[in-house]
């Protein structure tokens, strides 16, 4: 079987990230430290891959491939995949959320109609609960995403070795990705969600003066409201909550080396950079959706590092060559990418720095 250090799975299409005998060297011919752990790793391996269209045969074969948890990965992965099991129909939840905005109109225009005020009120108390469900899911993503960050940081393996070694792990963690990107991208594109909540906070306060008790109390209270209204609040509330989540993990570690974590972040970018600008790989993609997995996951990653590394993923002294991440974005239909372009313009930390260099934030603009 091949040697294959990461692989990734969307909708049972397989997904070539790194493969050792052809893709390492040139994955990491993206970093710009020459000098880095990784890439003296494999400095002597120099094969390129063949830029000629790949045969029906490789694309099928390659497509059989698919990780699975080894022994050691297997409480990790049991656990972060009970997770992503649900996720699908999180989206496909947020997906179909229609709002209560004709409802909450007709109330907020007649304020002395109680049908109306009643009406708005019952539209909107079950979709709170849909919004719960959904903010206690990245609640439960946070908590995979930092078991997933301890297995692959741990010092027992460099970073490489850890995305060699754990490829399951690191297929899950590209899938939390993909799952975060696609959750923002709904999301933004639903302003209802925070009018209904807005109008269930502002109902809630009301009927507080008034002394009135509400049974959606029960399951929704103060606290927990106050906690989603910061959550709904974010323009991308899922990277937000992955991004504090990555910063805290390395925070609280302080005894586990930075590179560790960086170095994981910034050799999926590279790969994922790499994967979409090479045609002997993009060649295996096959559907419009494997080509946004890879576009999904490299964003995130380098939303990731912008987040934990002093310097940002901006820095000339970045491991990720940003130019290239961002061309390769801008040489996709702009409808893929919109969204991705506005994930890195207004979820990173860094971009606006002094220290970015003109030609990137012009890039972005």
């Amino acid at each position: 079987m091949e040697d294959t250090i990461f692989t990734a799975l969307e909708g049972g299409v397989h997904l070539l990230l790194y493969h050792r005998k052809l893709g390492v060297k040139v994955a990491l011919s993206g970093c710009k430290d020459v000098g880095s752990p990784i890439q003296k790793l494999y400095s002597k391996k120099s094969l390129k891959p063949r830029r000629s269209g790949c045969s029906r045969r490789e694309a099928t074969s390659s497509s059989r491939y698919d990780a699975q948890p080894t022994d050691c990965e297997r409480d990790v992965w049991n656990q972060v995949n009970a997770v992503l099991q649900d996720s699908e129909s999180i989206l496909s939840g947020l997906q179909a959320y229609k709002g209560a905005g004709q409802e909450i109109r007709e109330a907020i225009q007649n304020p002395n109609d109680m049908i109306l005020q009643e009406r708005a009120w019952n539209s909107v108390c079950p979709l709170v609960i849909r919004l719960k469900k959904l903010y206690c899911f990245s609640l439960r993503l946070e908590r995979a995403l930092q078991s997933l960050l301890e297995s692959l940081t741990c010092p027992s393996y460099t970073p490489t070795q850890h995305l060699e070694k754990e490829q399951a792990l690191a297929k899950q963690f590209a899938e939390i990705l993909h799952f975060t990107l696609r959750f923002d991208e709904l999301k933004m594109r639903i302003p209802a969600i925070q009018n209904d909540f807005s109008y269930y906070r502002r109902t809630i306060s009301r009927n507080r003066i008034n002394n009135m008790n509400l049974d959606i109390e029960r399951e929704v209270n103060n606290e927990m409201a106050n906690r989603m209204s910061l959550f709904y609040a974010e323009a991308t509330p899922m990277l937000k909550t992955l991004s504090t989540a990555t910063t805290n993990f390395v925070t609280e570690n302080k005894t586990l080396p930075l590179e560790n974590t960086t170095d994981v972040l910034s050799t999926m970018a590279s790969v994922c950079k790499v994967m979409l600008e090479t045609p002997d790989y993009t060649c295996r993609f096959n559907s419009e959706d494997t080509l946004l997995f890879c576009m999904r996951v490299m964003v995130g990653v380098i939303i990731l590092y912008d987040h934990v590394h002093p310097n940002g993923a901006f820095n000339k002294s970045s491991k990720i060559d940003m130019k290239g991440c961002i061309k390769v974005l801008k040489e996709q239909p702009a409808d893929n990418v919109e969204g991705l372009l506005n994930a890195l313009k207004f979820t990173t930390k860094h971009l606006h720095d002094e220290s970015t260099p003109k030609n990137i934030r012009s890039m972005l603009q």
